[in-house]
């Protein structure tokens, strides 16, 4: 009996099994390419810009990628694709933006505020996603979202002086309890890391701590 329970309850963790192997650790990693992060110490404010200028998805140019989902979704629905389409770039600045400035405030925690909107902060980062895996959930399987970006920091009144440049890689992006079926959703969770894990390194790289 007790050999037929075991028997009956392998598919369930074998399932089980699968969902944490394709979900992984986190492997997020952040490093300096090049210049000094020094200057950050004692600012009080920095200005985020985003551009997805290059960005691949997928294995596509971003370009494609849209051209290639709008025309399969338009094909089972019609005027579906547009609507994703839409969703698609609408949720950078309406979703992803915000959950990025969010966590990087929140670990910073008061030693300096990040935004899009810090016109008059001294210093500026330029955060270009270079590429995204939006990843997946159908229920008994699921892929956490990824993106890696490349970050510049620039002065905000001469943004041709660049001070340092940084690659944050493999920044995962996912729900932890498995309901993130949204692709945006999963998406802003990897624009959250990836605000998280830079203020990390500035706080050891550029002693911005308390």
């Amino acid at each position: 009996m007790r050999i037929m329970k075991t028997l009956a309850a392998l598919p369930l963790l074998l399932i089980g099994t699968t969902v944490l192997a394709q979900m992984g650790p986190s492997m997020v990693k952040t490093t300096l390419i090049s210049g000094d992060l020094s200057v950050l110490k004692g600012q009080k404010e920095v200005k985020f810009e985003f551009t997805y200028e290059g960005m691949m998805v997928g294995g596509f140019p971003d370009e494609k990628y849209q051209e290639k989902k709008q025309k399969e979704y338009n094909e089972k629905e019609a005027g579906k694709g547009d609507t994703w389409r839409e969703g698609w770039v609408g949720n950078r600045e309406k979703m992803f933006h915000p959950k990025f400035v969010e966590l990087f405030n929140d670990r910073l925690d008061g030693v300096a505020v990040g935004g899009t909107d810090k016109t008059e902060a001294k210093y500026t980062f330029i955060i270009r996603t270079t590429s995204t895996e939006p990843g997946y959930n159908i229920g008994i399987s699921r892929v956490p979202a990824s993106v890696n970006s490349t970050i510049t920091l620039v002065e905000t009144a001469n943004p041709s002086n660049v001070l340092a440049e940084l690659v944050v890689a493999n920044c995962p992006g996912g729900n932890a309890m498995g309901f993130d079926y949204d692709t945006g959703g999963r998406i802003a969770e990897a624009y959250a890391k990836m605000g998280k894990e830079l203020a990390a390194f500035l706080q050891k790289k550029a002693g911005m701590k308390k």
